[in-house]
C-alpha cells in the first residue's frame, strides 16, 4: 500500500522529532528541510500529498516559499504554520490559497487532523456517508411503502436528491442500490398517482398545489402586499439542479423558503407552463382563450402566448399590477435582459423564463456529444451548474441582490431519464411526445400505462369526443412498432418529461432574498 508522502519545512525541524516519529507511526512518509530553498527544491524532484510550511524562515519566508511551490504544483494541499496571529499575515496566507493555518506550538493531533482533513478527506467522508446510507435504506424504504398523501411523497423525493447528491462521489455500487431503490419509489408513485389523481380534480377535494394555483397562491399576495417580485422560471428544472445550483446563489441571496409544489398532467411545456401565467387548467384556456391555445395536432408554437396568457390571469383576478415578461433563449437576450433590468425595477412584478435546461434536455437526445458529457444524472446535475456559473444568468442573480430584489424561482416541470420501451400504436394525429400520447385509435397495454379516458376530468382539452390520453411511468418511454429496435436505442438513456415520476411532477419553488 501507498504512503501519502508529507513534506515538512521548518528552520527549526531538530525540534519537530516528535511530531515526525509520531507520523511515520502512523504510516505517512516524511521529508524534512529547514528552509524554503530546499523545500522548493524538494517539490521540483518529486510529488507531495501534503506540505507544512513554517513561515518564519531564513532566506525566503513561507509566503515567498508558498508562492514558488504554487508554481510548481498548484493543486497540492499546503499547510501554513507561524507563531503570529496578525490578521494581515493570515490574509495573505488564505489569499494564496493555503490548505489550513495552524499557530504555534501544535501538537501531533493537530497535525494528524489537518492531514486528514486534506488528503483522507474524501476516503473518509465517503465511508462514513456509505454507512450512513446503510443505515437509512430500510428507514427510507418504509417510507416509501407507508406514503399515502403527496406531502409524504414529497418528503420521500427530498431523501432520495439528498442522497444522490451525497453519494454521488462515493462507491458506484452505492449509487446502483439507491437508483434502485429511487426506481421502487418511481413505480410506488406511480400506483398513488393512478389512484387519486382524477379524484384531487374534484370540487372541494383536498390536494396539492398545482401549475394553474402557483401565481394565485404563491406570487399575487406578496404583490398585494406591496414587495415588488422577480418569478423566475427554470424551464424543467429538477429539485436536484436546484440544490447544486442553490450555493451558486448562497453569497447573494437567503433562502427564506423552499417548497415543492406538482405539476400537472402531462409534465410538459405546453400545458404546465401555460397553466402557471394563466391561472387556468389547459381545457380552460381552450375554452375562454382558444385564440391563445395550440392543439397537439396543429403546427404552430405550442408557447408563444404567455405574456397574453398572464395578462388574462391578473386582469380575471381584478389586479392592476405593472409587469414585465421575458423568454431568455440565448445569451444575446440575456445580456439585454441585464441591461435593461434597472428600467424593470419600477414594475411590481417581472417574469422571466430561461430555456437552457430544457434546450439542454433536447439537445442531449439529438446529439451524441453532449449525450456523452451528460451520459450520467450527475453529469447532468454539473452540466447545469456550468451553465449557471458560466452564462449570464449568475450576473442577472447578482444584480437582482444588489438591487434587493426578492426572487420566487421555480419550474413548469422536470425530467427523467428513460430506459425502457413500451410498445403503442397510434395514428398519425398522435402527438410525438415519449412520456405521453394523446388520441381517438391508441393501441396499448393498459397495464402499463395510466389512462385516462375523460381528459376533461383532470381539466386537459379534447382534440375529439373519443380522446384517450396515457401517462409513461417510472422510466418507461413510448416506442412505436415501424422501427422500433432503431427507435428504442435512439431514445433509451435520454432525458424526456410529460410522463408520471418524482423527478417529473414534483419541483421545486424558492423563495430568495438579498442579503
Amino acid at each position: 500500500m501507498k504512503k501519502d508522502k508529507i513534506l515538512w519545512a521548518d528552520d527549526e525541524i531538530d525540534l519537530l522529532k516528535a511530531h515526525i516519529l509520531f507520523l511515520e507511526a502512523k504510516g505517512y512518509e516524511v521529508v524534512c528541510v529547514n528552509n524554503g530553498a530546499d523545500a522548493l527544491a524538494a517539490c521540483s524532484e518529486q510529488h507531495f500529498d501534503i506540505i507544512f510550511l513554517d513561515e518564519n524562515m531564513p532566506g525566503m519566508s513561507g509566503l515567498e516559499t508558498l508562492t514558488k511551490i504554487k508554481e510548481v504544483d498548484n493543486i497540492v494541499p499546503v499547510v501554513m504554520i507561524t507563531k503570529s496571529e496578525e490578521e494581515d499575515l493570515m490574509t495573505q496566507a488564505i489569499g494564496k490559497k493555503i490548505a489550513d493555518y495552524l499557530i504555534k506550538p501544535v501538537n501531533p493531533n493537530q497535525i494528524l487532523l489537518s492531514i486528514k482533513k486534506n488528503i483522507n478527506k474524501r476516503e473518509i467522508i465517503s465511508s462514513t456517508t456509505m454507512d450512513e446510507y446503510r443505515a437509512e435504506f430500510m428507514k427510507i424504504g418504509s417510507l416509501i411503502n407507508d406514503s399515502f398523501s403527496i406531502e409524504d411523497w414529497m418528503e420521500v423525493y427530498k431523501k432520495i436528491v439528498y442522497w444522490e447528491l451525497k453519494l454521488e462521489d462515493t462507491d458506484p455500487q452505492m449509487s446502483e442500490m439507491l437508483k434502485m431503490q429511487k426506481d421502487e419509489a418511481n413505480s410506488t408513485f406511480v400506483k398513488f398517482i393512478k389512484k387519486h389523481y382524477e379524484g384531487w380534480f374534484e370540487e372541494g377535494a383536498e390536494h396539492p398545489m398545482f401549475s394553474h394555483e402557483l401565481m394565485k397562491k404563491r406570487v399575487f399576495p406578496l404583490l398585494d402586499s406591496g414587495e415588488k417580485i422577480f418569478f423566475v422560471v427554470l424551464d424543467n428544472f429538477r429539485l436536484d439542479q436546484w440544490r447544486v445550483i442553490k450555493e451558486l446563489v448562497a453569497g447573494d441571496f437567503l433562502v427564506q423558503d423552499e417548497e415543492l409544489y406538482s405539476a400537472i398532467l402531462p409534465s410538459a411545456t405546453q400545458y404546465a407552463r401555460n397553466a402557471i401565467f394563466s391561472g387556468l387548467l389547459p381545457n380552460q384556456i381552450q375554452k375562454m382563450f382558444p385564440e391563445y391555445w395550440v392543439d397537439e395536432d396543429e403546427e404552430e408554437g405550442k408557447n408563444i402566448f404567455e405574456e397574453d396568457l398572464l395578462r388574462t390571469q391578473i386582469e380575471r383576478f381584478r389586479r392592476k399590477y405593472t409587469f414585465s415578461y421575458h423568454k431568455i433563449n440565448d445569451s444575446v437576450s440575456g445580456e439585454k435582459l441585464n441591461s435593461d433590468l434597472k428600467r424593470l425595477l419600477d414594475n411590481q412584478l417581472n417574469v422571466v423564463v430561461f430555456n437552457f435546461v430544457d434546450m439542454l434536455s433536447h439537445a442531449r437526445t439529438d446529439s451524441k456529444m453532449i449525450r456523452e458529457l451528460a451520459a450520467t444524472e450527475a453529469a447532468y446535475r454539473s452540466l447545469t451548474k456550468s451553465w449557471f456559473q458560466h452564462s449570464s444568468i449568475v450576473e442577472f442573480f447578482q444584480l437582482l441582490a444588489k438591487n434587493k430584489v426578492k426572487v420566487l424561482l421555480t419550474t413548469d416541470h422536470g425530467t427523467i431519464k428513460v430506459n425502457n420501451a413500451i410498445r403503442v400504436v397510434g395514428d398519425r394525429n398522435t402527438n410525438t411526445n415519449l412520456r405521453y400520447k394523446v388520441g381517438k385509435n391508441l393501441n396499448y397495454n393498459p397495464k402499463e400505462v395510466f389512462e385516462v379516458k375523460r381528459p376533461e376530468k383532470i381539466g386537459l382539452p379534447l382534440l375529439n369526443v373519443s380522446s384517450t390520453y396515457i401517462f409513461a411511468g417510472n422510466d418507461d418511454f413510448f416506442a412505436y412498432p415501424n422501427s422500433y429496435n432503431h427507435y428504442v436505442s435512439y431514445y433509451k438513456n435520454t432525458f424526456q418529461h410529460g410522463g408520471v415520476s418524482l423527478e417529473e411532477m414534483i419541483v421545486p419553488l424558492v423563495t430568495l432574498l438579498p442579503r
